[in-house]
């Protein structure tokens, strides 16, 4: 996904007035606060940061990204903007990093406060620069630049190391062509922006990554002959479902709607349905349940629409995953009518449902599916899209619970000492068709194998039923035994296709041993003799590695 972004943003030539400087962020760990909020201390031991945070890193940096933007967090107790080992020794010396270290905002004064490392403003400037930050992102505080001045002409700052800095701002520059067009020229419209052609990529971006997670009875897909009866904060709100990042920051003011575009319930009507609808709540208060109630009866199924308004960075820092009491009670009261229940889950991140889950017939994970994402929606609801996509997260049962899919086999234990203690609601890669599909035929190419082989997996995939579909094959690798303790599974290749009913397509993937490699004891990646088990669906096949071919 990072190559593909580099590849979109800077292209072949960068100054191509269609074309920006991809900036790679956050370096480095900004993914995994310890308290799960943002910019808060991160803790990373140096095997976990090689083996997780790294490799995306040094892929975009190999791809010729041209800028970078620095954690605003701490790594074990080190503000990164203030960490020479990781902006210098890391990133520059390792890496090799060519382009700009950007700071976020104002992070160089966060490290006076709240950072608390630098006694003054000018001690922080001092230590950022120092550890290779390139340019200062402070757009309503020119002090950063007479205190750098300062630092120079006393020593504390070498010129070397502005030299440096002000060469890569103005190699990136240069390879955006700014010396020769300081500015895009006027009259370049840019005429694929909200171009018919990329309305229709959001539409099927959408359309393959809502998921199905529970369809009990197969009561999706609804038919357009149907009375349904849409509810819920998120069903009539076109700010739920662009999220943050959109028209503004954090994406929650509506007079910037692009009115034309349609809600989830405005969709579904759209689409040719008997539609009503009655909000019942808001995304943290109880409206009218009553008045939704009554509604239902009318209806023959109940769309009832749930999420979370939309945010990024601190401001969208919650204390509980719980979805709001409100909500649940809107459910619950709709779920005594009797009606069936299809819910539409809108979020940035994971709620927890546990409680209402037994309560709906069908649910879908809409995420956040964009102003155009609502029309695949109600395709998806109507049958005339059948969906395909797969979870790309653990959706966890409990608040407190947050074991992703790659875990140890020591979380496995539960209270009663049986290894049942994974139990998410839906698991990493979990996602339902209204089709169905039987895998078949696992092969793997060899079954001894050395670090300089490439596996070549095949499995066959048959869609057993009468609709077309596309089907996501999986491929997980687990090392059996291993110096470092193991992950139960971990996801190695995967690949989508379509496939006809009553077609059978082979799926081929091709896997080189050292991407079964883990960082080992002395901090290098090695791929150990021993064990492996390839696993596809409900099939798997036990291989065996050595470190030559005899």
């Amino acid at each position: 996904m990072g190559l593909a972004a580099i590849q979109g943003y800077q292209g072949s030539n960068a100054a191509n007035p269609e074309k920006v400087a991809a900036c790679l962020k956050h370096f480095l760990g900004y993914s995994i606060p310890f308290s799960g909020k943002d910019r808060t201390t991160t803790y990373i031991p140096e095997r976990q940061l090689r083996e997780y945070f790294l490799p995306t890193f040094e892929a975009a940096i190999k791809e010729g990204a041209l800028s970078l933007m620095v954690n605003s967090g701490d790594i074990n107790g080190i503000p990164v903007h203030a960490d020479k080992e990781i902006l210098t020794t890391l990133l520059r010396d390792e890496l090799g990093f060519q382009g700009v270290a950007v700071t976020d905002w104002e992070d160089i004064m966060k490290l006076e406060h709240p950072h608390r490392i630098a006694s003054t403003l000018k001690e922080a400037v001092k230590l950022a620069v120092n550890a290779g930050i390139d340019m200062s992102m402070v757009p309503n505080d020119y002090r950063f630049s007479d205190l750098l001045l300062e630092l120079v002409n006393e020593g504390e700052i070498p010129m070397k190391r502005i030299d440096e800095a002000v060469s890569r701002i103005l190699t990136m520059k240069k390879k955006l062509g700014l010396f020769k067009t300081p500015f895009s020229p006027s009259s370049h419209s840019y005429p694929l922006v909200a171009s018919d052609s990329f309305i229709q990529i959001s539409y099927e971006t959408a359309a393959e990554s809502i998921t199905l997670l529970k369809n009990e009875g197969n009561i999706l897909p609804l038919n357009k002959t149907q009375k349904i009866l849409v509810s819920g904060p998120t069903a009539n709100s076109l700010t739920n479902v662009n999220g943050a990042w959109t028209r503004t920051w954090q994406g929650t003011d509506p007079k910037w709607n692009d009115e034309s575009k349609r809600t989830i319930y405005e969709a579904l009507q759209y689409k040719g349905g008997q539609v009503s609808f009655a909000e019942g709540s808001g995304l943290n208060s109880i409206i009218d349940i009553e008045a939704a109630v009554q509604k239902s009866n009318e209806s023959d199924v109940i769309v009832v629409c749930l999420g979370e308004k939309p945010s990024t960075e601190k401001p969208g820092d919650i204390h509980s995953l719980d979805i709001e009491k409100a909500q649940v009670a809107l459910v619950k009261e709709l779920s005594k009518t009797g009606k069936p229940i299809v819910l539409v889950l809108v979020e940035n991140r994971p709620r927890i449902v546990r409680e209402i889950e037994p309560l709906c017939q069908a649910i879908l994970m809409a995420y956040q599916p964009s102003e155009n994402g609502t029309d695949a929606l109600a395709d998806i609801i109507y049958g005339q899209v059948n969906p395909s996509g797969k979870l790309p997260i653990t959706y966890p049962r409990y608040t407190n619970t947050l074991l992703a899919y790659d875990h140890k086999y020591t979380d496995l234990l539960d209270t009663d000492f049986s290894e049942n203690a994974f139990n998410p609601q839906w698991e990493f890669g979990h996602g339902m068709s209204y089709t169905n599909y039987e895998y078949s035929d696992l092969k793997v190419s060899k079954d001894t194998f050395n670090q300089k082989d490439e596996l070549h997996i095949t499995v066959n995939v048959k869609n057993t039923g009468s609709q077309a579909g596309k089907e996501t094959v999986l491929v997980f690798v687990s090392d059996q035994v291993a110096s470092i303790t193991p992950s139960v599974k971990r996801l190695r290749a995967f690949k989508k296709m379509s496939i006809k009913p009553n077609e059978t397509k082979e799926f081929k993937f091709a896997i080189n041993a050292q991407e079964l490699a883990f960082i080992g004891k002395d901090l290098t990646w090695v791929t150990e003799d021993g064990e492996y088990v390839v696993s596809v669906g409900n099939l798997s096949k036990k291989i065996v590695h050595r470190k030559t071919n005899e």
